[in-house]
């Protein structure tokens, strides 16, 4: 996976010689953060689990600069000893997901919401604290949010729909967050991502099992009748602008939404780019949804140009090849961990077969380098 984009390479070279606690560290975003930040600083990497993970193909396995910690957010005792000695913190872990929201909206409230309770309180007996990154969502804005703006009102859905319990517990802790900053001086930056995607990610996502039915010409499966709007952001503009919030004073006690409003299209557009991009015969499906969507999702990045300096540059095209490439590298590592996952992803998706190494166009050059073979250090915290 590259880096790239001058805003996050000016923002690695002032941050080092920082130890940096990144929760839900070895998912997609937490991985891709990592190898950005883990050249000149400590990076320690809390999370529940270390197989089946984005940082097991990061090729960061077993590099000194970088510890995974086995524990969850919810146990103070781990993360008391997790933030230990720490200066910066990133809080990424969280129950995401459609599929699993849905299925655990008990779990998806208490572990968002709980979690960030535990860990602001396990950071009480941290002498000083550089930044504190907080990752809320989109989806506080609600089902119809085009060129939102971050003082934009948010919106709670229903609660007979399960999918809102993500949103809520987001938004609870935005606002738990604030209350630290406003009472307590923590100098925080609340970030809301839109659709990010690109090499490195293995959960249930839209661009991933449209990428991967599609190398295995297997049909794209849209739910609903695919007009829902969306705009994709790649993960190496996503990490520039967090790069940006981890340094830039003026980012203190502000909130942020970063995506690319530039690569916006409808999920029945992005199934067809999709098709076209890896050179697939695989054909689009319709079938009923299920549970609430959101109709459209677009940002609009007047604050995060002004004070984050921020602007993507990674074109959705571009970004697609690039992440199918990665995809058909690691097919059986992206199939196990889709097999892990919610069932209705794996019906849709996983199915038994080869890929053939022509279904797509690539260039192995761009897609991310293989992941290293050396054991990763691992410390369970008891």
């Amino acid at each position: 996976m590259e880096a790239s984009g001058s805003n996050g390479s000016r923002a690695t070279e002032v941050l080092r010689g920082r130890r940096i606690l990144i929760t839900g560290g070895t998912g997609f975003i937490g991985t891709a953060l990592a190898r950005r930040l883990y050249q000149d600083n400590e990076v320690i990497l809390l999370d529940r689990r270390l197989s089946l993970s984005s940082y097991e193909l990061s090729g960061m396995n077993g590099h000194p600069h970088v510890t995974v910690m086995l524990g969850d957010i919810l146990d103070p005792g781990a993360v008391s000893r997790a933030v230990a000695g720490v200066d910066t913190v990133i809080h990424l872990a969280a129950l995401v997901g459609v599929n699993n929201v849905r299925a655990r909206a008990r779990d998806t409230i208490e572990t968002n919401l709980l979690g960030t309770v535990t860990l602001l309180r396990a950071l009480d007996a941290v002498p000083s604290l550089n930044r504190f990154v907080f990752f809320s969502t989109s989806e506080v804005f609600g089902i119809n949010s085009f060129r939102v703006h971050e003082e934009t009102s948010t919106s709670i859905g229903p609660v007979q729909e399960a999918r809102w319990s993500y949103s809520i517990s987001k938004l609870a802790g935005e606002h738990l967050v604030q209350s630290y900053h406003r009472e307590k001086d923590l100098p925080s930056v609340t970030i809301r991502p839109f659709n990010v995607f690109g090499p490195g990610r293995v959960g249930d996502h839209a661009m991933l099992r449209f990428v991967m039915a599609a190398l295995r010409g297997e049909d794209l499966v849209v739910h609903g009748t695919g007009d829902q709007i969306r705009s994709w952001c790649y993960i190496d503009d996503l990490v520039d602008g967090v790069m940006a919030a981890l340094v830039r004073e003026e980012a203190v006690g502000e909130d942020f939404n970063l995506g690319n409003p530039r690569n916006t299209l409808t999920i029945y557009e992005l199934a067809r780019r999709v098709v076209r991009l890896t050179g697939s015969k695989s054909k689009i499906r319709f079938e009923e949804a299920s549970f609430s969507d959101i109709d459209i999702r677009v940002p609009k990045l007047d604050k995060a140009r002004r004070l984050l300096g921020f602007e993507p540059r990674v074109e959705l095209d571009e970004g697609i090849q690039r992440t199918a490439a990665w995809c058909l590298e690691h097919a059986a590592q992206v199939e196990a961990a889709l097999a892990a996952g919610p069932p209705s992803v794996c019906d849709e998706v996983v199915r038994a077969g080869a890929i053939s190494p022509h279904a797509v166009h690539q260039d192995r050059a761009r897609a991310g380098e293989p992941g290293r073979s050396a054991r990763p250090y691992v410390r369970a915290v008891p």
